[in-house]
């Protein structure tokens, strides 16, 4: 049978998120012990116990609530025998509970190790994210260039593409060095579970692209959801500016901020209204 421990690190390692409910504190009889451990997942399913009876019902509901907002909290029971009080439980203890939110790594999938691809590399790294760059090229894809990126992936890119399985945690920005390949890369991102797709491109690029995969018969709404312009809009120019605006973007949006909703960014163009598809402000090209 699976414990908490092993169920914590395969629910990281899936992408999947969960709430790890701790008995802190005990005083007096208790039906469990300090430190019982209880994991629930998001779809409700629950390794371990900290007692069982409505205590653990509440810690359950509770952890909904924090996997909400992924903020921890502590809950305090008192377990008085008094009959008229609603715990189910009469052992006379007291006891404290602390439930925290256990997140999957920060996943983060480049395409186009170029400068911008760079940048945004260094800058997710010193955010906290695990970064996979992909480029087709081996001499800018190269642990050389990128010597703390989780993956760095080289060679043809459909076979690259196929290989690849981002989770509902991960975010994939597109910076490749030309349309063809952005559009390639972004007609399988919108596909993925990722939780934010992003690409660069000017009002041109953007739209071109666009049209192509509604063309495609790609559903507009499954392009609702891509940034582009990626990053959030400080004006940024140079490569480390873009860099700056991306990495910002992909923290609101895993903090689940405001500042995240691809609607906040989106200009549609006119052309695109006839066209039926969804279309981006302007950014500077990547290179």
């Amino acid at each position: 049978m699976e414990d908490v421990f092993e169920a914590l690190v395969r629910i990281r390692s899936e992408g999947h998120r969960a709430a790890l409910a701790t008995i802190v504190s005990v005083s007096g009889s208790v039906p469990s012990f300090r430190a019982a451990k209880m994991l629930v997942g998001e779809d409700g399913a629950c390794v371990g116990t900290i007692g069982g009876g409505c205590v653990e019902a509440e810690v359950i509901e509770t952890a909904r609530e924090v996997l909400a907002d992924e903020k921890p909290r502590t809950l305090t029971f008192d377990l008085n025998e008094d009959p008229k009080d609603d715990t189910g439980l009469v052992c006379g203890g007291s006891l404290e509970i602390f439930i925290e939110p256990v997140l999957p790594a920060a996943q983060l999938y480049v395409f186009g190790a170029g400068h911008v691809g760079l940048n945004i590399y260094r800058m997710a790294r010193l955010a906290g994210f695990e970064v996979t760059v992909v480029d087709d090229r081996e001499t800018y894809a190269s642990r050389e260039r990128f010597p703390e990126a989780r993956e760095v992936l080289s060679g043809d890119l459909d076979a690259l593409l196929a290989r690849l399985a981002p989770s509902a945690a991960a975010s994939v920005v597109i910076a490749t060095r030309g349309h063809k390949d952005d559009m390639r890369v972004l007609r399988w991102a919108v596909h993925t579970r990722a939780a934010y797709v992003g690409m660069l491109g000017s009002r041109r690029k953007v739209l071109t692209i666009f049209r192509n995969l509604a063309g495609e018969g790609i559903d507009p709404a499954a392009l609702e959801r891509v940034h582009a312009p990626v990053g959030l809009d400080i004006g940024a120019v140079t490569p480390e500016e873009i860099a700056v605006s991306v990495v910002a973007e992909l923290i609101a949006c895993r903090r689940h901020a405001a500042a995240a909703v691809p609607g906040m960014l989106r200009a549609r163009l006119p052309e695109a209204a006839k066209a039926g598809t969804h279309v981006f402000a302007t950014s500077p090209e990547p290179t």
